[in-house]
C-alpha cells in the first residue's frame, strides 16, 4: 500500500532509492522513544553512481544541490525501512550536512539546501527542521556532500 508522502514522491517523479547499507560497522538507523536517528547518508543516486569531488574545485553548487538531494532520498528510504511507512513522520526535526570543500569554499547552506527543499518539498510543514551546513576536507568515497537527521516519529 502506497501511503500519501510515497504518493507525494510520484507526484514529483522522485523514486525512492532501497535503503544503502552502512559501509562501516554502525547501524543506518536507530530509534529511541519518539525519535529516529539516521546516519550521514550519502551522495549516492539510486543507480548507485556517487557524486564525487570538492566543492570549490571539482563540483560546482548546481551539483552540489543535487547531490545534498541524493543524501535527502537516502534519508527518506532509510526513514521508511526503519518505521515501515514515510507516514509515520511526524517531523523532520534536524538536518546536518557535510560539504566537501576546499578551504576557501563558503556556500556550504546553498549546496545543503539541496536537502533541505527536497524534505519540504516532499513533507510539506513536516520536512521544515533545524539545520546546520559544515564544510569539511574529505568524506567517505570522496562524496561531494553527506547528511545525517534526527526525525519524530508521529503519534
Amino acid at each position: 500500500m502506497t501511503g500519501t508522502i510515497e504518493a507525494r514522491l510520484a507526484e514529483l517523479g522522485l523514486t525512492l532509492p532501497a535503503a544503502p547499507n552502512p559501509v562501516a560497522n554502525y547501524v543506518p538507523f536507530s530509534i529511541s522513544g519518539n525519535l529516529l536517528f539516521i546516519s550521514g547518508q550519502i551522495s549516492k543516486a539510486a543507480d548507485g553512481t556517487v557524486v564525487t569531488g570538492a566543492l570549490g574545485r571539482d563540483v560546482s553548487v548546481e551539483i552540489g544541490q543535487q547531490a545534498a538531494r541524493h543524501c535527502a532520498l537516502n534519508i527518506l528510504a532509510q526513514a521508511k525501512s526503519a518505521l515501515g511507512s514515510l507516514d509515520r513522520i511526524g517531523q523532520v526535526l534536524k538536518l546536518t550536512g557535510f560539504v566537501n570543500a576546499t578551504a576557501d569554499f563558503a556556500d556550504h547552506p546553498k549546496v545543503v539546501n539541496g536537502a533541505s527543499d527536497l524534505m519540504v518539498e516532499v513533507l510539506g510543514d513536516k520536512g521544515r527542521h533545524t539545520r546546520a551546513a559544515v564544510g569539511v576536507s574529505s568524506l567517505p568515497l570522496n562524496c561531494a556532500v553527506e547528511v545525517d537527521a534526527i526525525i519524530a516519529i508521529a503519534g
